[in-house]
Order: structure tokens, then sequence, then C-alpha cells
């Protein structure tokens, strides 16, 4: 008797997209590349590995991501220092760098796929993780700002989620946040004794992210830090002030929120974050902001830019707190068969059905048998498919083909015998024709 093999399983942190979940999936993703598109975006796709310098230079050496959370190894070919991204932007301001994209002129771009970080596993958030985000390069004011986070409102509303807030402050340029910093270091340094070891690591590498900080006991500290937008100068002021402006004008609910900093190094001016109270400790489901240094950073021409980024795992949480929509049928039409010919005919009507534009399945055997006319019926009936179609031997012997409603609401299920030829047209006038009052055919892909 040979021995039973230990079940291999995912790494931890690392998730299967069942099935059951791919229409959310699809739901979201169909709904935000259609925003993107409306809005003049086009999609960039990106490696998932990039050399260990990128992101160092990108994110900063001195941040959680870069210290601790990174998937970083040493290409045993050549010796290369190669990264899994940890985020989007920088492998797309890498892009557009190397192939000139802002040569002729600004450009918006979008992107979605998986990131890897090694952090502590919790409810959305995972060590690989799917993002969706968006990048405009080349644009100077705060309309570009504001379209950014108009366009997150049309995402929402689209996807129907209300619970979710707009958080906005400015960061400024780098010379108004030294000054900042100087201060905000100097605050800490005479209140040493409440902060804890975290914050007392990251007092002169990243003080900015002491602001961040989750421990009670040290939330009335941090409030009354020296706040950075008392720092702007002229320009900066002028830069916010213009967003908020256009952002009144077209009804954005936002707060400023002082201690909102964000975590990367490269940002300056407008940050912003979209958050919920319904996922626990992980609310904030978007977060983006400027970065005009970054380019430079990089070794191109000084070029500005903005962007965003969603966690595609989070949102699908919030749309199933908020009511998961009915999944979507697997197919427009099942079809049914017994004995040989009946198969070989089957074959032939489902490529005739699909050529129509409609989506079929064509019962298949299993280990346990072709499977009988009744277990047949009850798979159609579960696919979600508004027809069955039915070809047994009697079907074969007289050029026919059953067709069953399986969604009929009025007087029960009717069947109806139908001339093998004649199939297709009945079965495309029922959908897309006279019986769509009867049944609900939002998941029907016909195209005449």
């Amino acid at each position: 008797m040979s021995e039973k093999k230990e079940k291999i399983v995912a790494i931890k942190g690392m998730n299967d997209i069942l099935p059951a979940d791919a229409p959310l999936w699809e739901l979201f993703e169909n709904t935000a590349e259609s925003v993107l598109k409306s809005y003049g975006y086009q999609k960039i796709v990106t490696p998932i590995v990039e050399e260990t310098g990128l992101f160092a230079r990108a994110i900063g050496a001195v941040t959680d991501i870069v210290e601790k959370e990174m998937y970083s190894f040493t290409d045993s070919m050549n010796g290369d220092q190669l990264t899994l991204r940890p985020e989007g932007t920088a492998g797309v301001v890498r892009a557009v760098i190397e192939h000139n994209l802002a040569y002729d002129g600004p450009k918006r771009l979008w992107y979605k796929g998986p990131m890897f970080r090694h952090e502590r596993p919790q409810r959305g958030r995972y060590r690989q993780f799917f993002q969706f985000g968006a990048e405009a390069i080349g644009f100077s004011g705060p309309d570009i700002d504001a379209e950014l986070i108009m366009l997150c409102r049309r995402l929402w509303d689209d996807l129907g989620l209300d619970n979710i807030r707009l958080e906005l402050n400015s960061i400024g340029n780098a010379e108004e946040r030294q000054r900042h910093r100087a201060d905000l270091i100097a605050y800490f340094e005479a209140n040493i004794d409440v902060l804890d070891a975290e914050a007392k690591r990251r007092l002169h590498a990243n003080p900015l992210r002491i602001l961040d900080t989750k421990n009670p006991a040290m939330q009335d500290l941090v409030n009354n830090a020296p706040k950075l937008l008392d720092y702007l100068g002229g320009e900066s002021l002028a830069h916010f002030e213009g967003l908020k402006k256009i952002l009144d004008a077209n009804n954005v609910q936002y707060t400023v929120n002082p201690r909102l900093v964000r975590g990367l190094d490269y940002y300056n001016r407008t940050v912003f974050e979209w958050v919920t109270d319904m996922l626990g400790a992980q609310g904030t489901v978007c977060a983006g902001g400027r970065y005009d240094p970054l380019i430079e950073t990089f070794g191109g021409k000084p070029t500005p830019g903005i962007g965003f980024a969603m966690g595609i795992e989070r949102l699908i949480e919030l749309m199933k707190e908020q009511g998961e929509p009915a999944t979507p049928a697997q197919c427009d039409v099942y079809l049914v068969h017994q004995g040989e010919d009946a198969q070989t005919k089957a074959f032939i009507l489902g490529e005739r059905i699909r050529d129509a534009g409609l989506d079929v399945v064509l019962h298949c055997a299993t280990p346990a048998g072709a499977g009988s006319f009744k277990s047949q019926m009850k798979k159609a009936d579960g696919s979600g498919a508004a027809f069955a179609v039915i070809i047994g031997e009697d079907e074969v012997e007289n050029g026919v083909v059953a067709v069953k409603s399986l969604r009929d609401s009025e007087g029960g299920q009717q069947q109806t015998s139908v001339p093998f030829d004649e199939a297709v047209d009945f079965i495309v006038d029922q959908i897309v024709g006279g019986h769509d009052h009867d049944h609900d055919h939002d998941h029907v892909h016909y195209h005449p």
C-alpha cells in the first residue's frame, strides 16, 4: 500500500481566487477599467520583477517596505539584485523614462496586477495582493489632482460603495518639510519619554511616520505636534486651495487631515486617502498623492506626476460587506445529451450557438459516467442557464432538439421541439427577443 502524500497548501499570505469569487473580481476590474477609460487613461503593463535599487531609490531606503517587507533575492545566473515589486508607481515611472513616454506630452496611465510585501497577514492585508492604480505624468496643476480624486468617487458610485470617505492633506515641498521636520524632531525629543520603541527608531530617520502611529498612548502627543500645513509657502498653499476649490465646486466631500503623510519618500504637495470604517484596522482602500521629484530622482528630466493605488482585495471585501451581487450565470445554454450520436450532434450545435454569440456549457462525462437525463438536468438548472437544449436518441432520429426554458416564471418550465437546423435562431430569438420579460438576462453575452 502506497504511503499517503502530504498535502501541499498555498504560501502563508498568498491566496487563491476561487471561481465563486471570480464574478466579483470581474465586476470590479471591468468597472474600474471602464471608469479609467472614460477619463482618457491608457493601460500600461510592467514586469513583476525589477532591480532592487529601483525601489530603494523610489520608496526610500529608510521605510518599512524597503527595510523589512520586500521579497528580494540574488539572480543565481548573473548575480543581479532583484525584487518582486512591492508597489506599482516605481515600475511605471521607470517605464515612462526608459521609453520616453512623456516626450510628446503628458500621459494618463493605469495598471493592475499583483504586488508583494512580507507583512503579517490579516483581513485585507496579504503578502501577495492585487493593486489597481493610475498615474498622471507631466501635469503640474491642482486640476489633475482633482480629476484623479473625482475618478475614484465615480468608481465608488458605479460599484455601489457608499461608506468611503476622503481624507486630504498637503505635505508641501522638500524645503517646507525640512523646516517642519526640524521642529518635529525637537518636539518629539522634548517628549522622548512618551515615544514607544518604534517611534524612537524612526525619530531621526523618518519622523513624519511617527504621526501615523496607532499607539493609543501617543495620540495626544501626535495631535499636538507641529502641523506641516502651518509650514507651507505661497505656492504650496495656492496649489492646495486650488484643489479644494475644484472639489468644492463638484460637491466632493472631504476632511483635511493634518496627520495624513503617506509612507513613501517621493510624495510632495497633495496626498489623499479614501477610508472606510467597515473593514476593521485595514480602513484605507485607496491612497495616492503627488510625486513631482521622483522622475528626476530616476535620472529623467524634471517632470511632475501624481497617482493613486487601491487594493483590490479590500474593495472586494467592502463589496461583500455592502451586499454581494447575485452570482452571474455560468452560461446562457446548457446542452444535455444521451448516446453517441446525440453527443456528436450536441458538439455541432454547441459550436453553432457560440458562433451566434451565446455562452454554452456542454455536459461532459465524469469518472462516474455520462449521467442520466435527470442528473444532467439538475446540472443544467444549477448552471444558471436560461435554457437547456436536450438531444436524445428520439431527437436524433427525428432531426430535432428539445429546448426547455429553465427560468420561465409564467406557467412553469416550457419545453419546445425545434428542428435541429432552426435551433440556433429559435434560442437567440427567445433570449434577445420576446422572452426578455420572463427572466433576468444580465449574463447574456449575445452580440449580433
